[in-house]
């Protein structure tokens, strides 16, 4: 086990006995070695290199236990971070773990307080498309919360485009295809059709249109 997946799971660990951790969904990289279970028997790859831990707090007005995360991991090696307008980061070495909440309303450029936390989280665009349909699977011993693989691939899609750094761009679609290929070899073409036909029509020309220039036929062909 290399040392950010040993790290990984040590988070994992905390956050589980804090009681917080089922309150939070596992988004980004991170759930593609998650999702190796979900895919088994059919060609699908769980390496990733990434030092994004991302965690998405669906709905962050919900009552949960109140802890100071930023204590919690602080044995661990983590220190705090803060960026750009006070976004709260907690740095390691081997892992940044920060938290995310879905964008209301004409949003905000400023981070959104979660004192039950004890951090802070950056409000974005898309990330309901995540939030609005989950999974539970068991990873390294916790029932861990994740995307729908079809919406964490739609999603990739739609967010590629606004990257201002192309390798994270090239990343996105990477892991996009891997995800939605698996889907398609493993009977699944109706959960694509369904998540994308329930999106806003603008999200879908977006998607369509990243799928036409990467010339994903098939995947184009899924979402009719």
């Amino acid at each position: 086990m290399d040392a950010p997946v040993a790290l990984w799971r040590k988070v994992l660990d905390r956050l589980d006995e804090a009681g917080v951790l089922q309150h939070l969904v596992l988004i980004g990289s991170w759930c593609i070695p998650c999702y190796g279970e979900y895919f088994a028997g059919v060609p699908y790859t769980t390496s990733i290199r990434t030092r994004d831990l991302d965690f998405l707090v669906p709905s962050p007005r919900h009552p949960m236990p109140r802890v100071n995360l930023p204590e919690l991991l602080k044995d661990l090696g983590f220190v705090v971070d803060f960026r750009g307008e006070g976004y709260m980061k907690l740095d390691h070495p081997e892992l940044i773990v920060e938290f995310l909440v879905p964008e209301r309303g004409r949003g905000t450029d400023h981070p959104v307080s979660l004192p039950q936390l004890g951090v802070n989280a950056a409000a974005l665009r898309f990330l309901d498309l995540l939030a609005d349909r989950l999974i539970e699977t068991k990873v390294a011993g916790h029932l861990i919360r994740l995307p729908h693989p079809a919406a964490f691939g739609l999603h990739k899609l739609l967010i590629a485009p606004r990257r201002i750094k192309d390798a994270k761009a090239i990343k996105d679609k990477e892991e996009a295809f891997r995800v939605l290929n698996a889907l398609v070899a493993k009977g699944e073409t109706g959960q694509i059709r369904q998540i994308f036909q329930g999106i806003p029509r603008g999200w879908q020309r977006r998607i369509e249109q990243v799928l036409i220039s990467q010339k994903q036929s098939e995947l184009l062909e899924a979402l009719k």
